[in-house]
């Protein structure tokens, strides 16, 4: 299961930074995460590095 990033996001850019699959990026300001990059369960180095909670299993 993928991830995304919710509104709680304070745009730092960490998981960006730490997205060893390069599918996050920054569009008009907010941080967003490609799902049909995001290698989701297997990965969650964005989920342990976002210092405020605010990524999740994408629906």
């Amino acid at each position: 299961m993928a991830f995304r990033i919710n509104e709680e996001c304070i745009s730092c850019g960490l998981c960006e930074a730490t997205c060893p699959n390069e599918c996050i990026s920054e569009v008009d300001g907010v941080f967003v995460i490609d799902e049909s990059k995001c290698a989701g369960d297997i990965c969650k180095e964005c989920v342990d590095m976002c210092p405020v909670g605010a990524i999740e299993p994408a629906e």
